[in-house]
Formats: C-alpha cells, sequence, structure tokens
C-alpha cells in the first residue's frame, strides 16, 4: 500500500458544506483536567467556548468568534474546534506574540499534517517557544446530554497540550 498522493481529510461529519458542525466540535473539558491546568496557568480567558460550556468567565462562544478577537494579554484556555486546527494554532502564534500566554488542547493523532510541520515542529520542546505534553491517556469529553462525560465519550486518540508560555520564553527567540 502507497501513501503517495495521500491527503488527509477531516471525518464529514467534522466538516459540512457551512463549514464544521458544531455537534461534532463540542467538546467540554473535564473538569479535572481544566482544574489541573488552571492550576499552573490561572487562565483569565476561555477562547472556545459557549455559555453551558466554559471554563472561565470571561469568553468568547461562536458568535463572538474566537479566532477575530484579541486574546492578549491573557492566560488563554484554548479547546479548540478539532475541525479548524490551523486556524486556531496560527491565531495562538499571533497571540502569544501580542503577549498571551496561550494552553491548546489538541489531538495528538495529527502530528504528520502539514500545519503541525510548519506551526508546531520546528518550534516545540527547546526549538523554539512552544511546549507540548503528551497526556498520559485518553479522556472523556462532555457533550451536550452528557456534560460531564460520564459515557463512552473519549476520543479514539490521543491528546496534546501546546504551550506558549510568556513566562517560560522571555528574552529567548520567539520563532
Amino acid at each position: 500500500m502507497s501513501l503517495v498522493g495521500f491527503k488527509s481529510n477531516n471525518h464529514p461529519q467534522q466538516v459540512s458544506v457551512r463549514g464544521a458542525s458544531d455537534a461534532v466540535d463540542e467538546r467540554i473539558t473535564p473538569q479535572w483536567l481544566f482544574d489541573s491546568l488552571n492550576a499552573r496557568f490561572n487562565f483569565s480567558i476561555d477562547v472556545a467556548a459557549n455559555a453551558a460550556n466554559t471554563k472561565c468567565e470571561k469568553f468568547y462562544d461562536i458568535e463572538a468568534d474566537g479566532l477575530s478577537q484579541p486574546w492578549a494579554p491573557h492566560s488563554v484556555w484554548c479547546n479548540p474546534p478539532f475541525s479548524n486546527l490551523v486556524g486556531w494554532v496560527d491565531k495562538a502564534w499571533r497571540e502569544y506574540r501580542a503577549g498571551a500566554t496561550v494552553v491548546m488542547l489538541l489531538p495528538s493523532n495529527r502530528t504528520e499534517q502539514r500545519w503541525w510541520q510548519d506551526l508546531v515542529e520546528p518550534y516545540r520542546d527547546g526549538k523554539g517557544p512552544i511546549r507540548t505534553e503528551f497526556l498520559a491517556r485518553r479522556i472523556n469529553f462532555g457533550k451536550p446530554g452528557n456534560e460531564a462525560g460520564k459515557y463512552n465519550s473519549s476520543t479514539p486518540f490521543g491528546l496534546v497540550l501546546l504551550i506558549f508560555d510568556q513566562a517560560t520564553t522571555e528574552g529567548k527567540d520567539n520563532g
């Protein structure tokens, strides 16, 4: 079997004619995971949320469009829609350069894709300002109707945190 010419695509449920499917893209971050990260980063804004699933008092929902809003100088939590990862990672770069600390929860099975190779790989873990932390297990996300993520709601892949941290990269070359 040859992979020459293979192009990865999102599942049809993730991207329809109108764009991402909100029902597929909505993943409620487990409170225990958010709390452990919040203790480290003291988040002040959730940039990819809605009123029912936000983890911070200040948040951007789909109507406010977190991709078009300023994030700096906040400490940012971002569990973005997986159907548009390149847009969210690109935005994280811009806001990091403007002074934001950004922590993103992403699927770890996309590392071969062009956006990861261009926007993450050259700058991670000692090569630039991005730190990666691969989660040790799959986690159960909440979904509408299963907000606490109790019923078979884990992803079929692992997850990684991308961390653009102003506190640990000051004075370093920021890509």
